[in-house]
């Protein structure tokens, strides 16, 4: 019988957050939500990994300054007390509901993550409103190799509408 994706992922003895994201969909994340940036904004990359986001930035946001974290570097998302304007990033899945809280204690006006759709609850996003923030985009894509589709969810505290977007590529 032939092992599928989803099997060994499901089957796995440890869990592994650790899913850097493609350049591709790295950049689709920039181009989404740089209509949020506004010049001298602080963007902030909580979870730097490989750098495919932080690397990027400055392709996009010409006129900001940037931050970032990484456990692995001895910056602790957790533990950043830095002002920012904007978080932009992919986290680690398992402990979203802290970095949720976290993100909203840095008090930026926009929040932008990548994460599985499945990890979009309707808690969650009644955990964002209750603290002043709304989930102003979404956008479902899909990753070759990871577990169903994921989304780009775009909170903010500066208006209160809804937008869903949707591809059919497969980032790789």
């Amino acid at each position: 019988m032939k092992s599928n994706i989803s099997t060994k992922i499901k089957k796995r003895e440890k869990p592994n957050d650790v899913f850097y994201t493609p350049i591709p969909l790295v950049e689709t994340h920039l181009e989404l939500v740089k209509k949020y940036v506004n010049d001298n904004d602080v963007v902030y990359d909580g979870f730097y990994g490989t750098g495919n986001y932080y690397n990027n930035y400055e392709k996009y946001f010409k006129n900001n300054t940037f931050e970032f974290s990484e456990i692995e570097m001895g910056k602790d998302f957790f533990k950043f007390d830095k002002h920012i304007d904007l978080i932009i990033s992919n986290p680690p899945y398992s402990i979203l509901d802290n970095v949720f809280e976290k993100s909203v204690e840095l008090k930026p006006h926009t929040i932008s993550y990548l994460i599985g759709i499945n990890n979009l609850t309707a808690k969650r996003i009644e955990y964002m409103n209750s603290k002043g923030y709304y989930l102003d985009e979404l956008h479902l894509c899909k990753v070759f190799k990871w577990y169903g589709m994921s989304c780009i969810i775009v909170f903010t505290n500066k208006v209160k509408k809804n937008k869903i977007s949707y591809d059919r590529i497969i980032y790789k």
